[in-house]
């Protein structure tokens, strides 16, 4: 999955798969996440966010979506 670069204190980059509905997150650590059955909606609104960290915290850890560290 491609992942673009975000200005971040905590993540490197960011990746969407619109057919499977999954988002991938890289954080400066190195460690990769994928959170599974993501709308398109919720990647959407975290690449535009003031705070990638806090959306994701607020809307994706908080929001109950499966994941698993790659």
């Amino acid at each position: 999955m491609d992942r673009q670069y975000v200005s971040s204190s905590n993540i490197a980059s960011i990746g969407y798969d619109p057919d499977s509905m999954v988002l991938e997150i890289e954080f400066l650590s190195g460690a990769v996440y994928q959170y599974y059955d993501v709308p398109q909606s919720i990647y959407d609104g975290l690449m535009v966010a003031d705070s990638h960290g806090k959306f994701l915290d607020s809307y994706i850890k908080k929001g109950g979506y499966r994941y698993v560290q790659v």
